[in-house]
């Protein structure tokens, strides 16, 4: 089937949703493929957001990353990432956690294919 199509739209008209059980981690979902489970989000980090209870994150799909605004702090790298960085990850790549002290906006795209 494949990601629905959509004309532009203001993505301020999707409501955040909490984020894997992270406290002041939020999401909202642009675009997905109901059949891959491929998918493009926003994802965004509360001012003094701490991603450590979910630990370093490997997944099955690769991964794609611009930092929109703000800034993230990889706890395990010791460094700081801000706006307008990009990360592309491929299956099994370690990541994280992160802190993000001022708060920050990710756009993220997921493909499982």
């Amino acid at each position: 089937m494949g990601k629905q199509e959509f004309e532009f739209f203001d993505p301020d008209l999707l409501a955040w949703e909490p984020e894997a059980g992270i406290e002041g981690l939020y999401a909202k979902i642009l675009s997905q493929d109901p059949d891959s489970g491929s998918y493009s989000r926003l994802l965004k980090f509360l001012p003094g957001t701490d991603t450590s209870p979910a630990g370093v994150q490997r997944h099955d799909f690769w991964e794609e990353l611009w930092l929109v605004e703000g800034a993230i702090y990889d706890l395990t790298l010791k460094q700081n990432f801000t706006a307008g960085m990009y990360a592309c990850r491929p299956p099994g790549m370690p990541h994280g956690p992160w802190v993000s002290p001022g708060g920050a906006v990710t756009f993220e795209v997921r493909n499982y294919e």
